[in-house]
């Protein structure tokens, strides 16, 4: 049964109406609206024409929609993930390859992955992340070694090697702008160092950016922010934490 719909003054009134106006691609996934006149559901950002406020119901999913005896539009599947969060989970998954690889993947290979052209896959991996997959794998590594030099049992050198880097003196070249200080008052918890902080958000959660005069020194993802900073504390014992000026966070930004 596709079931009465409300008269359309309760619709005009519904927030989820304005969204449907709107086209609201914010609003796709937290419900459906279904159409009485063609028995079809859409999510709230569907381009297609839309139907008078009247004839207009909501569900919560497209499961409930179905339930209740309407089709899904074959213009805007609503019952599939949107573009962007398709897009959102692909490039979460080239991440993770990204990071688990024990040499930089090459771009072609990281493009075939993902089922894309070289251009296409590098364009929307550098939109969603705001890294281009080179720098996001530089920026992992340099993450992993700054956690193998928090371990006590590691030796500096071990620590260059699982972090990934095929070379250790390519590392030392370069090992004040991947740790923002030398491997030894990194692994002395940056005693006395100034380190500036700011906590702000990105596609995938709160982070924590920190750094020194010498350049980036920590960057931390997780689910709470004060867990970002106790972390950056358990890190850096010794510092001089300050929170991040202004200036700082624009940078962050």
């Amino acid at each position: 049964m596709l079931g009465t719909p409300p008269p359309a003054s309760l619709t005009i009134k519904d927030s989820r109406w304005r969204a449907v106006v709107a086209r609201d691609p914010a609003a796709d996934g937290q419900f459906v609206y279904c159409v009485k006149t063609t028995g079809i559901y859409c999510r709230p950002s569907c381009p297609a024409r839309r139907a008078k406020p009247e004839n207009i119901g909501f569900h919560a999913s497209w499961q409930a929609a179905e339930q209740a005896g309407f089709r899904a539009c074959r213009r805007c599947n609503p019952n599939r993930l949107s573009l962007a969060r398709e897009q959102a989970a692909l490039v979460t998954k080239i991440c993770r390859i990204i990071e688990q690889a024990e040499t930089p993947p090459s771009l072609a290979a990281l493009a075939r992955e993902a089922g894309m052209s070289r251009f296409h896959f590098h364009r929307l991996f550098k939109s969603t992340t705001g890294l281009t997959p080179k720098a996001y794998g530089h920026a992992r590594r340099a993450e992993r070694v700054r956690a193998e030099l928090g371990r006590a049992e590691s030796t500096v050198t071990a620590a260059i090697y699982n972090a990934g880097f095929n070379s250790s003196g390519r590392f030392y070249e370069s090992s004040k702008a991947i740790l923002g200080m030398t491997p030894k008052d990194y692994r002395a918890g940056a005693a006395k160092k100034d380190i500036r902080f700011a906590v702000s958000h990105c596609s995938f959660g709160p982070i924590l950016v920190a750094d020194t005069e010498q350049g980036i020194c920590a960057i931390f993802l997780g689910d709470d922010p004060e867990a970002l900073v106790g972390e950056l504390r358990d890190r850096f014992p010794k510092a001089n934490l300050i929170a991040g000026d202004e200036n700082f966070a624009q940078i962050l930004a």
